[in-house]
């Protein structure tokens, strides 16, 4: 059976009703898809507010220190659940100290504006502030892993790290460094 499909400024006769059927599929599955999306952003941003991408960023990084780390242990066969545990509680605590940066901040903005008649909004940025301090020692974390796992880091974003600074002590290669700094050298004649 065939039938003629308008699709926008092209006609395409004869399509048989199979192929009308996969493409309301995909349609379909489209649908589904953007509705899960818009539903998994109301969420987020009911529980974390309107910058609730800072905190799944946070999250993300969380998961590739994790991922990181337990690659590092592999390579230098240190592997340890115990060690593995650790880093998950940790992580969790990390968790808990965002929740309490930006809890105890809330509890006196609303002390402040019920009791005292004086907006103390600006100690939010104190969860902001933790949150933002955490989130770089991810990275750094994740940078320093990466290091010491062999990966080619471009060099602008391992100069301030310690494990860069460790390594260049004991006078170890490290891929992807070109040369010392001239601060680096300056240091050294000193």
């Amino acid at each position: 059976m065939s039938v003629l499909v308008n699709a926008g400024d092209q006609d395409y006769c004869n399509l048989d009703v199979k192929t009308i059927g996969k493409r309301g599929n995909r349609i379909k599955f489209l649908d589904r898809c953007n509705a899960i999306y818009g539903a998994v952003i109301t969420v987020l941003t009911a529980v974390f507010g309107v910058y609730w991408y800072v905190f799944a960023a946070y999250l993300l990084c969380n998961v590739c220190d994790y991922i990181t780390g337990w690659w590092k242990a592999r390579k230098l066969k240190q592997e340890s659940s115990r060690v593995g545990l650790n880093g998950i509680l940790k992580k969790c605590g990390y968790w808990l100290i965002v929740l309490v940066a930006f809890l105890i901040p809330e509890v006196f903005v609303h002390l402040g504006n019920d009791l005292l008649g004086i907006d103390l909004a600006f100690l939010m940025l104190l969860g902001w502030f933790t949150l933002a301090t955490l989130l770089i020692n991810e990275i750094r974390s994740i940078l320093e892993n990466l290091v010491e796992c062999g990966c080619e880091v471009p060099e602008f974003l391992i100069a301030g790290l310690a494990v860069t600074e460790k390594l260049l002590d004991a006078e170890i290669k490290i891929p992807g460094m070109t040369g010392e700094s001239e601060e680096y050298k300056n240091d050294e004649q000193k």
